[in-house]
């Protein structure tokens, strides 16, 4: 055994503690270095996850498919936003969606309702759908008409009035949408206010009487009258504009105080998934450069709505929703 001198002794094993020191701060920094990586990990999951939420949004429409696309597409382009849009059916049009939407109030599957009309958004508001706060707005308008066949009709001998479509001269020459579902639903419900229940009762049953030609939606009504299997329509004036475009002759008859305006809304679905996008996406559709794409395109008339047309007490409306359904459904359903 070699005994170190005491000098020697000291030397080394300060060299030990220098050494074990060295081992223990490199361990401590790499631990640290582990931490920090995973903890950056950890919230760049996060951040992935929180992003991943909110960078799409599902829209349910009843605006038409070919004019809210283009809308949706550049929305997405601009914002990185994906859009997932459910549309309805022509022959079910906006009922469909908003029945949905009550089914769907316990658990939401759509952040945001692009509607094409008013009432079924009022009712989705009053059944606690929407948000509370500022849960849908309008935009702009578009109106239903008396469409005509300008071959068959001369603008002279038009009907002066809704009240004039019972006249014996119209029978079976009337082509209309079953008056339960969107834009059709909406106006019949109005002209009841405007009437009074027992007049409006009486004008449906005659109506009806008259043999109409019952279709599945408006745009069928303007190529039915464009086409000559009927001379007078009552339909939209966004299908009027498309039955022109594609060369049908058909002409809409001006406002009255029978017509009805009809914006497009926009509504907030209460306790979706997407709240943020959903707010993006609103005010997206609510800049005056999209809603001058949509007077372009021909799916609205105008941004401002004119001083014409039927004035509806909403709540009302809506309070007599079923009964005066069940009337219609009575009447124009065989």
């Amino acid at each position: 055994m070699v005994v170190l001198p005491q000098a020697d002794r000291l030397t080394r094993l300060r060299g030990k503690a220098a050494r074990s020191r060295h081992v223990g701060t490199r361990r401590w920094r790499e631990g640290v270095r582990c931490c920090a990586a995973f903890s950056i990990c950890i919230l760049l999951s996060l951040a992935g996850c929180k992003q991943g939420a909110t960078r799409e949004l599902i829209v349910y429409a009843s605006q038409d498919q070919v004019y809210a696309d283009p809308i949706l597409n550049d929305f997405t382009r601009s914002t990185g936003i994906k859009v997932r849009a459910v549309y309805d059916s022509e022959a079910v049009k906006t009922v469909g969606l908003a029945n949905r939407l009550l089914r769907e109030a316990s658990n939401p599957q759509c952040d945001l309702f692009w509607n094409n009309e008013e009432l079924r958004t009022r009712q989705l508001a009053a059944r606690g759908i929407l948000r509370k706060t500022n849960g849908w707005l309008a935009m702009g308008y578009r109106s239903r008409r008396i469409v005509i066949n300008t071959n068959l009709v001369p603008t002279a001998k038009a009907p002066s009035s809704l009240a004039s479509l019972t006249n014996a001269e119209w029978r079976g020459k009337i082509a209309m949408a079953y008056p339960l579902f969107g834009t059709t639903a909406t106006h019949f419900l109005a002209l009841r206010q405007h009437w009074g229940p027992q007049q409006w009762e009486s004008w449906c049953r005659a109506l009806q009487a008259n043999k109409p030609l019952l279709l599945e939606g408006n745009s069928m009504v303007v190529n039915f009258v464009g086409r000559g299997e009927a001379w007078i329509g009552l339909t939209d004036s966004d299908d009027i504009a498309a039955g022109q475009r594609s060369g049908l002759t058909v002409a809409a008859l001006p406002l009255t105080d029978e017509s009805l305006l009809i914006p497009n809304t926009v509504a907030l679905v209460r306790g979706s998934r997407n709240q943020d996008t959903a707010d993006e996406l609103r005010a997206f559709l609510q800049r005056p450069g999209t809603i001058q794409r949509l007077i372009a395109a021909g799916a609205l008339e105008g941004a401002q709505a004119p001083r014409t047309g039927v004035t509806v007490d909403w709540a009302a409306l809506l309070n007599d929703l079923d009964s005066a359904t069940d009337t219609l459904r009575v009447i124009f359903v065989r």
